[in-house]
């Protein structure tokens, strides 16, 4: 037990250690939160147990070396990478259903062409904005279709105004037929011819 009380462990190997559980923590803490804004209430409480029970050993630790400015450090650093970490897993994960309203001046009969054939559902409604007639565009997506919508968006319309929105439930609606799921189809297409 003489390694537990050595300098490079004090200073070194127990930091790290406060730092990585502060990283876990933290990251579990953040999609937890993300998961109970998207309505997931059966995973956010086991979620929740992980993040505080790493949290009470961290805390454990820096209660024991309170003369350890490093732990101190090591804590903060770890809190402070885990919500980035959090932040880019969520992001990756790309979770939930989206509304984006589009404002344009311009005509928009060809950005809303694309975005159906793309299968998106698309309400357009003519309107008058502050400096004249609009037309403003409504539509409701997965969230891991965002950055393709948005990339047609400025493709066909660079000059358009536009905000995205998170929803948390969303009843009935147009979406687009994703290729995984017709892959899974035709699998069971020709399962079933067999």
């Amino acid at each position: 037990m003489e390694f537990l009380h050595n300098d490079s462990f004090t200073y070194i190997i127990l930091p790290l250690l406060i730092f990585l559980a502060r990283i876990c923590d933290v990251t579990i803490g953040t999609l937890r939160i993300i998961f109970l804004s998207k309505g997931k209430k059966y995973i956010a409480p086991i979620m929740g147990f992980f993040e505080v029970l790493i949290w009470i050993m961290a805390m454990g630790q820096i209660m024991e070396n309170l003369d350890n400015i490093v732990c101190y450090i090591a804590y903060a650093g770890g809190f402070a990478t885990g919500n980035f970490i959090g932040m880019l897993i969520e992001e990756k994960l790309a979770m939930g259903i989206v509304g984006i309203r589009v404002i344009t001046k311009k005509e928009a009969h060809d950005l809303v062409a694309k975005l159906r054939e793309d299968g998106f559902g698309i309400t357009v409604v003519d309107a008058e904005g502050a400096t004249g007639q609009v037309a403003i565009i409504y539509t409701t997506i997965d969230r891991k279709d965002l950055p393709g919508v948005l990339n047609t968006i400025k493709e066909y319309n660079p000059n358009a105004f536009y905000t995205v929105e998170d929803h948390r439930f969303v009843g009935k609606g147009v979406f687009p037929i994703h290729k995984q799921k017709k892959v899974f189809g035709s699998f069971r297409s020709v399962r079933k011819s067999k």
